[in-house]
């Protein structure tokens, strides 16, 4: 098999890339390693940066997140009972940002991949990417019970942390930097109509909660729980009377119970591998950087690397020269350390540390006091939540 682009990965940044690419006039093949049913179900993010729902738009995959998806212009930050919107258009010259879960973001291009792209095989693992310094890359992977081999003249890893492709940069050229948070989130969905119509973070002493939306009638929330905490170890009941702790406000707002459908726990860490290229090697999202989802940035990210990716591949087509595609590392770590900068402040703004003394509760509480009294705090939050430029 052959192809311009071989992509690893059929998450949203494998599948936009391919999407992309197809509208561009160049060829792909994607393979990724889980079934259809799985990729389309799997829950991850829920926020759109305002450039991604740009790049959505542009890509012609945007019908149903325009008619489904919920517009939000700002978040609420709580601390100390005391309630406080943060207004993305005003602060940012009218970016917003979008409700539109992951899971509806990878039906949407599966669908177009399959009705007008190229081939996108579902249960084919890449087992590894061989000649990523030569002219001719390709990546060996197994489908339908046997090995075959797809030769390209680039391979963009969209494969994740433990994918194959990042475990195809020599040791001697890789660089990473890494911090490993000492707690996670207790994820729940719920089927109950949210409790407020833009996302609140709140900063308690007992920890970090965020009330958060995937639909009109879904509830999606978290809590700050101490790191290798198992889901199972609460009890539904125990979630909610939680979330009413650290969401309470002196104003009278009231939390709305519901039926829990799923409960989950996710670790938080910062990471990022550099450099982002090796040959004709290319990594993107979570094969090269990982942030803790406070900020929103994951998927995000991944978009920005993959439209980078795409908008040099297509300038060396039309122009001949490869200076964008030299440049891509530097170019998405550019936008990389800004979200890893903007994720690591929001953490540790809103999270309770186990060690944490009163000296950093009023750090904490002084940079909540400083967004909430000065316009330019509140824009540098603003202009980080909506996205950075995607140039």
């Amino acid at each position: 098999m052959r192809t311009t682009v071989g992509i690893i990965g059929a998450g949203p940044a494998g599948l936009l890339l391919a999407r992309l690419l197809h509208n561009a006039g160049i060829d792909s093949v994607v393979l990724e390693s889980r079934d259809r049913a799985y990729v389309e179900q799997r829950q991850r993010a829920g926020i759109l940066e305002q450039g991604t729902v740009d790049v959505l738009r542009e890509a012609g995959a945007a019908e149903r997140m325009d008619r489904e998806g919920l517009p939000h212009d700002g978040i609420e930050l709580r601390f100390d009972r005391r309630r406080h919107r943060v207004d993305f258009p005003a602060l940012t010259g009218g970016r917003s940002v979008m409700v539109y879960a992951q899971t509806e973001v990878c039906k949407d291009l599966i669908a177009l991949q399959l009705a007008e792209g190229g081939p996108l095989l579902f249960e084919a693992e890449a087992l590894a990417v061989e000649g990523a310094e030569t002219e001719s890359p390709s990546v060996r992977f197994r489908h339908e019970g046997r090995e075959d081999v797809l030769d390209c003249d680039y391979v963009v890893a969209c494969d994740g942390s433990w994918g194959v492709g990042r475990k195809a940069v020599p040791a001697d050229v890789s660089q990473v930097f890494e911090r490993t948070y000492p707690f996670g989130w207790l994820g729940i969905l719920a089927d109950v109509v949210p409790s407020h119509d833009e996302l609140v973070y709140s900063r308690h002493d007992r920890g970090f909660a965020l009330l958060s939306m995937r639909s009109p009638s879904v509830t999606r929330a978290y809590l700050q729980v101490p790191d290798g905490t198992n889901a199972d170890d609460w009890s539904d009941e125990e979630i909610w009377d939680e979330l009413d702790r650290r969401l309470e406000t002196a104003d009278g707002w009231k939390l709305e119970r519901g039926a829990i459908t799923s409960k989950s726990v996710t670790p938080m860490r910062s990471y990022v591998h550099e450099p982002m290229r090796h040959g004709r090697l290319f990594l993107a999202g979570d094969a090269a950087h990982i942030v803790p989802p406070t900020g929103a940035k994951g998927l995000n990210l991944a978009v920005g690397d993959v439209v980078t990716f795409a908008r040099a591949l297509t300038h060396r087509h039309k122009t001949g020269s490869t200076e964008r595609l030299d440049a891509y590392s530097q170019t998405c770590l550019r936008r990389v350390w800004q979200a890893e900068r903007f994720s690591y402040a929001m953490t540790t703004m809103l999270h309770r540390a186990p060690d944490a003394t009163p000296f950093d509760d009023r750090i904490q509480r002084a940079h909540l006091d400083r967004i909430t009294a000065s316009p330019a705090a509140g824009t540098d939050l603003a202009e980080g939540y909506t996205g950075f430029p995607l140039d």
